[in-house]
């Protein structure tokens, strides 16, 4: 009889339920994405309206559109998609009765779920690697398509940004260009900056500026010193002492319109310009426990499958469909305490994946071997 500690990692029973499992993972996944395509698409039928200049969208903008918003409709259902792959498998598995073979074998039905794991573990680290491909890939020719499509209009304009420096300055920039195909240089028109100084602050307002290389080039810029004692203004040419660029720009932007989008890199600089906003500190806790769900799920999920006195394959499914959407309700009502800083950054991201993970771990624990 074959026993457990004979079975060595990537044997033939590992690559049997791996395949398995990658392959309800792909069938899974073009069902979940083509279904969030269909839906997303059908709710912006404005996207192929006549413009009020008579322009006309084509229908191959809108197609790329969409596939450049394939990345992130894919991390927001990732681990809905990873559990219900991981149940598909062990229902499949169950059907043809190799699970009674398998435990006959003298191998447990842990070691017999250790592809899927590992799999989980493997789709976690790619949802990370794909956020951070994304913003430094394809995220900012997302965005211009989004708000050309939204707005109809040529050209991007961002109105009312403010940007915050590491060193306490806050610059406001009333109309940011990020730039064009007419238009490739990014510019400001009305830019309006608070700079600490010591004890003291100055303010500099502009009628517009651009960036040459990385020096923000002002037109009409005006310096002058807030404090009890009367200055004069000077003029200034160049934004000196704060750093703002183009991409912070666009990164401030995101954190605004879409924060769930942002890369962990931009998570981490926002918080290098302000360590103490509890919403930067959320946000990256939830970059890693997101991800970290991929696992935890099919902890919780996988277990059900092997509950032999409950229904059939199709009800035990049903269920772990249901606790998924009980985890993600939790989640999103704790991630929003910890956005307006009504909860510690810490126990809002990581609590459900704690209490879910802790279950998970007991559920495995329970299954008979």
């Amino acid at each position: 009889m074959t026993s457990e500690r004979q079975l060595s990692i990537r044997s033939r029973l590992d690559r049997y339920v791996g395949a398995h499992f990658f392959w309800s993972y792909c069938a899974t996944l073009g069902l979940m994405v083509g279904m969030f395509v269909i839906l997303d698409l059908a709710g912006k039928t404005g996207y192929f309206e006549t413009w009020e200049d008579g322009t006309r969208v084509p229908f191959t903008t809108v197609l790329y559109y969409g596939l450049l918003n394939l990345p992130y409709q894919l991390l927001q259902i990732a681990p809905f998609v990873t559990l219900f792959a991981g149940m598909f498998t062990v229902n499949r598995l169950m059907r043809k009765n190799e699970v009674v073979a398998v435990l006959s074998a003298g191998v447990s039905v842990h070691r017999l779920l250790l592809p899927v794991y590992i799999g989980g573990v493997v789709i976690a680290l790619a949802m990370f690697a794909l956020r951070e491909g994304v913003r430094f890939g394809f995220a900012e020719e997302r965005d211009a398509l989004e708000d050309m499509l939204a707005e109809q209009r040529h050209e991007r304009v961002i109105e009312n940004l403010v940007v915050r420096d590491v060193s306490g300055s806050i610059v406001v920039l009333d109309r940011f260009y990020p730039g064009s195909s007419s238009e490739p240089e990014p510019r400001v028109v009305g830019l309006h900056v608070r700079q600490r100084q010591g004890d003291s602050y100055s303010s500099i307002r502009a009628s517009s500026a651009k960036w040459i290389g990385e020096d923000l080039m002002l037109e009409d810029g005006r310096r002058q010193v807030v404090s009890e004692v009367e200055s004069e203004v000077e003029q200034v040419h160049r934004l000196v002492g704060v750093d703002v660029t183009p991409s912070i720009a666009l990164t401030y932007n995101r954190a605004q319109s879409e924060p769930l989008e942002l890369a962990f890199s931009e998570v981490e600089e926002l918080i290098r310009r302000e360590p103490d906003n509890p919403a930067w500190q959320t946000l990256w806790h939830y970059h890693l426990t997101f991800s970290l769900a991929n696992l935890v799920l099919l902890l919780v999920g996988l277990p059900l499958m092997f509950d032999f006195e409950r229904g059939g394959g199709s009800e035990r499914m049903a269920l772990g469909g249901l606790l998924c959407v009980f985890y993600f309700g939790i989640d999103f009502v704790l991630r929003g305490y910890g956005l307006s800083g009504g909860l510690s950054p810490i126990l809002a991201s990581w609590l459900p994946a704690l209490f879910f993970g802790s279950l998970g771990a007991a559920l495995v624990d329970s299954v008979r071997t």
